[in-house]
């Protein structure tokens, strides 16, 4: 039962504590936080802003924050480990861009479907996969998501759909998703994430189409970190105002380096899609602070002074440390103790990835044709004999 509510003052933002407390005891039994979004963070084409203002628990607050520091460990630790060549192949960080898949998640149900493109370690975790067997997929181990054989690209998880390493290639899957969710009647919709590089792809046009044509309960997010594969967004669209792209499609562009702006954003789309208006389209404004992959320094066409700039000025992290700190929801020795906690945490599953054995030979075989319906020889063969598997 309500019985107080306690306004608190800061200098920078909004910021209101409710206090539910029971009448026969007086405790509390829960506190409500909230936060007044700033009117830059929402840019609307043809629908309303979603509401400026966000309330969580401590509780969840502290959850944001952890997973946000273990994400950024996780991607520091295959930084490392590529680094030592214990990954090989391509392998693409999300380092800088935690606040999009963490606030997304939050606002997401367990039903509802994400699929995005080759930087998707941090959403392969954050959807149920453990750090153990992430980190043992990128250095192509047993124990790892895809038992070794996929890499950095391909990792799944329960609603999670990958990783996919044609660029564009997974919206259409997306559509295709949330079509399942129109067709079995159930209460869900699909988030399909692109960056900025593939938002000119002709595939992702099609899918825009197809998803307006039978209003799916489709969510299209654009990863706008502002580069591609060593080229500017100016330099590579016509118009980079990518929540516009949808033409009869609303969209939003999104402050992304802020994980309450981005939960309130994919809450408004997961409801818009849901109630049946059809597909929306979001930019997450959002940066990358290393190159597009490991292969890319990142620096030859931009200056280091324009990564400094936001690592000081927009990190998602640390934008969400100061708000904890500065509204009294939790001091700066509780936040300390996640961040060493989290740095513990993937440091000992990084440890036990590496002592994770290679793929047997013979897995060469294995997963190729669903069990019980594997062929009895193998068509070019030289001989007939039937193949064992």
């Amino acid at each position: 039962m309500l019985r107080s509510i306690t306004r608190l003052p800061i200098a920078s933002r909004a910021f209101t504590s409710v206090a539910a407390r029971s009448f026969s005891t007086g405790t509390p039994i829960f506190q409500q936080h909230s936060f007044k979004l700033e009117e830059e963070d929402f840019v609307t084409f043809n629908c309303e802003a979603p509401q400026n203002e966000v309330s969580f628990s401590k509780e969840e607050l502290l959850e944001m924050y952890r997973q946000m520091n273990v994400m950024r460990r996780l991607e520091m630790a295959a930084d490392a480990l590529y680094k030592s060549k214990m990954i090989r192949g391509f392998c693409h960080l999300c380092i800088g861009q935690e606040a999009v898949s963490v606030g997304m998640e939050k606002a997401a149900s367990k039903k509802d479907h994400i699929i995005t493109s080759y930087r998707c370690h941090g959403f392969t975790w954050i959807r149920g996969g453990s750090i153990k067997s992430i980190i043992a997929e990128l250095m192509g181990r047993k124990d790892g998501i895809s038992l070794g054989k996929g890499g950095s690209m391909h990792m799944f998880a329960d609603r999670f759909y990958g990783g996919n390493g044609i660029v564009g290639a997974q919206v259409p899957l997306g559509a295709g998703l949330a079509f399942t969710s129109k067709y079995n009647e159930e209460d869900s919709c699909s988030f399909s994430l692109y960056g900025d590089g593939a938002a000119n792809q002709g595939q992702v046009f099609e899918a825009f189409n197809m998803a307006k044509l039978w209003d799916l309960p489709a969510v299209f997010v654009c990863e706008n970190n502002l580069y591609g594969m060593g080229t500017s967004a100016k330099r590579s669209s016509a118009s980079t105002d990518y929540f516009k792209r949808g033409d009869y499609i609303p969209g939003i562009k999104v402050n992304g380096m802020d994980v309450f702006a981005v939960y309130q954003a994919c809450k408004y789309a997961r409801d818009w899609t849901t109630s049946g208006k059809g597909p929306l389209v979001l930019e997450m404004h959002t940066y990358r602070y290393g190159g597009h992959s490991m292969s890319d320094p990142g620096t030859t066409y931009r200056t280091r002074e324009e990564i400094q700039r936001m690592r000081s000025t927009r990190d998602p992290i640390t934008g969400l440390k100061s708000k904890l700190i500065d509204t009294g929801v939790a001091t700066e020795e509780e936040l300390k103790e996640i961040e060493k906690v989290a740095r513990k945490e993937v440091d000992e599953e990084t440890a036990a990835a590496k002592g994770s054995p290679e793929p047997p030979v013979e897995d060469l075989w294995s997963d190729i044709y669903i069990k019980g319906t594997e062929p009895k020889f193998l068509r070019g063969r030289e001989s007939q004999e039937i193949h064992q598997f």
